[in-house]
C-alpha cells in the first residue's frame, strides 16, 4: 500500500475521467493529473484510498508523444485548459474512447459503434463567450512567487483556479476567446484600479465588482460587455463606458448585470443597458440568433453548426414531420430544423430562454415553431402530447445533469419513430440511454469537439424506436 509522500515512478496508461490520466503500481490505480499516456514520470503521492491513490508530477523523466508545448503562460495553474499540452489528434482520440467507456461502463452498451470525434478548427480562439470573476483574493502562478516582486493581494480579475472558488488568477492573457476579449480585460482591469473600485469578497460579500462576461458574434463581430457588480451606480457606469468606447471602439453593446446576492453567479435581479442595443447577433447556418447577456448560446459558433449538421442527418427528417425539440434553450436547434419539416414544438424550463428563442424565429421569418416555457417533467405529459400531436422525431439537449427519471419514463410511452440525444455530459447521457435500452436502439454515435483543450465532449446518440 502506498504512503501519502511516497515518492515513485510510474508510466501512464491511458486517459481518464475528468482529465486525469491513470497509471498502475502492482494493479493499484494511481490518478495523476496532467500525465499524458506514454508518459514516465516522477511523482508524489497526495492522497490514498483503498481502491486507488492520487499523485502529482514531480518530473517528466520520459515525454509522452503526445507532449507538446503548450501557448498559454498561465497553463498548468489556471483551470480553463487541462490539455494544451497534449496535441490534438490525442485530445480527439481520448474524447471518443470516454464516450466509449460512459456507453459501455455507465450504459452497458457493448459492441456500439462509435465514430471519431469530429475536430474543431480554430483551435484556439472559439469561444464566443467568457466570463471571468473579480475576486479579493488573488492566487500567485509559481513563477509570480519566484520572482519575488510584491503583489496586492486584495484585486484579482481572471478564472479560478481548479478547485478553488474564492482565489483567482489575475489573467493578461487567454488563448480561448478573441484578441479583443483580451484587450477589454487588460483595459477593464487598469480602470477599475485606476478608481479603486473594490473587487468583490467571496467570504464576507463585500465589494462592487464581480464578474466581467464578454460576448462576441462568430459572424457578425459585435462584441458585448457586461459587468456584473452588486449594486447600480450610474455615475460610474458612465465613466467606463465613456473610456471603454474610446479605447476599444470593437464593443458595440454595454450593459451592467446587478446580483445583490450572496451566490457567486453572473446572473443577476436587474440589467441595466449602458450603451449599445443591449444584445448582439451570431449566425448559424443560414439562421441570424439574439444573444442577450444572460441567454444561453453554444460557445463554440463554428462547432455548433457541425453539431447540428449531425443532429439534422441523424433525426432523418422528412417534410411532413413534427419534430418536439426538449430542452429547446434559445430556440437554435429547433429554428436549424424548422425548414425541413412540417412543424417544431420547443419545450424549455427558463422564459427568459423561451421569449429570446419566440424572437429569433420572428427573426429569420420562422412560423412552424412553437415554444413553450415550463419544468419538462410537469409539462411535457400526456395533455400536452393531446394537444400538440405525437411526434414523428424527438430531439433532447438536456443540462449536464441528464433527464429527470420522470421524463425518461414518458420518453417510453411517447416512443416517437425517431429519436436524437444531444448531451454535453456521455455520463449522465448513457444513463439515461441504459433506462430507455427496451424501447430504442442505437443506430449510431457522433462526439463532436465543442471545447479543445479540456476533457469536455459533446456526444450525438441517434436511436429509433424497436
Amino acid at each position: 500500500m502506498l504512503k501519502r509522500g511516497s515518492e515513485i515512478t510510474l508510466e501512464i496508461e491511458k486517459f481518464a475521467d475528468r482529465g486525469k490520466s491513470i497509471a498502475r503500481l502492482d494493479g493499484y490505480v494511481v490518478f495523476v493529473p496532467g500525465g499524458i499516456p506514454g508518459d514516465k514520470l516522477r511523482v508524489r503521492v497526495v492522497k490514498t484510498k483503498r481502491k486507488y491513490a492520487e499523485a502529482v508530477t514531480l518530473d517528466v523523466l520520459k515525454p509522452s508523444p503526445y507532449r507538446t508545448e503548450p501557448v498559454c503562460s498561465y497553463f498548468g495553474t489556471c483551470g480553463g485548459c487541462k490539455w494544451q499540452h497534449v496535441t490534438y489528434e490525442a485530445q480527439l482520440e481520448a474524447k471518443t474512447q470516454s464516450v466509449r467507456e460512459a456507453l459501455e461502463h455507465h450504459g452497458g452498451f457493448e459492441k456500439i459503434s462509435i465514430a471519431p470525434a469530429i475536430g474543431a478548427n480554430p483551435i484556439y480562439r472559439y469561444r464566443n463567450k467568457m466570463e471571468y470573476s473579480f475576486s479579493a483574493q488573488r492566487w500567485l502562478t509559481s513563477d509570480e512567487i519566484a520572482s519575488g516582486r510584491a503583489f496586492d493581494m486584495s484585486f484579482a480579475l481572471g478564472l479560478h483556479v481548479p478547485g478553488n472558488f474564492s482565489k483567482v488568477l489575475d489573467l493578461t492573457e487567454c488563448h480561448l476567446h478573441s484578441e479583443t476579449g483580451v484587450r477589454v480585460v487588460n483595459f477593464v482591469r487598469r480602470f477599475v484600479r485606476e478608481k479603486e473600485w473594490q473587487a468583490w469578497h467571496i467570504r464576507n460579500h463585500t465589494g462592487f465588482l464581480r464578474h466581467l462576461v464578454l460576448r462576441s458574434g462568430h459572424a457578425t463581430g459585435e462584441f458585448m460587455v457586461n459587468l456584473v457588480t452588486s449594486g447600480y451606480d450610474s455615475e460610474r457606469m458612465e465613466s467606463l463606458s465613456s473610456e471603454l468606447q474610446k479605447a476599444i471602439p470593437e464593443v458595440t453593446t454595454f450593459v451592467n448585470t446587478i446580483n445583490r446576492g450572496v451566490a457567486q453567479t453572473a446572473y443577476g435581479d436587474e440589467i441595466h443597458t449602458i450603451f449599445g442595443p443591449g444584445v448582439i447577433h451570431d449566425r448559424i447556418g443560414p439562421h441570424i440568433f439574439e444573444i442577450a447577456s444572460n441567454a444561453f448560446f453554444q460557445t463554440n459558433t463554428a462547432q455548433a453548426e457541425r453539431l447540428y449538421d449531425v443532429a439534422a442527418g441523424f433525426a432523418e427528417l422528412k417534410q411532413n414531420d413534427l419534430v418536439y425539440d426538449l430542452y429547446s434553450g434559445a430556440g437554435t436547434i429547433s429554428i436549424y430544423v424548422a425548414n425541413r419539416v412540417s412543424r417544431v414544438i420547443g419545450v424549455e424550463l427558463v422564459p427568459e430562454a423561451v421569449e429570446n428563442a419566440t424572437r429569433n424565429a420572428k427573426t429569420n421569418s420562422i412560423e412552424n415553431v412553437s415554444f413553450f416555457a415550463g419544468d419538462m417533467m410537469r409539462l411535457f405529459d400526456e395533455e400536452f402530447i393531446a394537444k400538440h400531436g405525437r411526434p414523428d422525431v424527438l430531439i433532447v439537449d438536456p443540462p449536464r445533469a441528464g433527464m429527470h427519471p420522470r421524463v425518461v419514463k414518458q420518453i417510453r410511452r411517447l416512443r416517437p419513430e425517431r429519436f436524437v440525444y444531444l448531451s454535453c455530459n456521455p455520463l449522465s447521457q448513457a444513463r439515461d440511454l441504459k433506462m430507455l435500452a427496451d424501447t430504442f436502439s442505437i443506430e449510431a454515435v457522433q462526439p463532436v469537439d465543442l471545447f479543445p483543450h479540456t476533457h469536455h465532449i459533446e456526444n450525438v446518440v441517434k436511436l429509433r424506436a424497436r
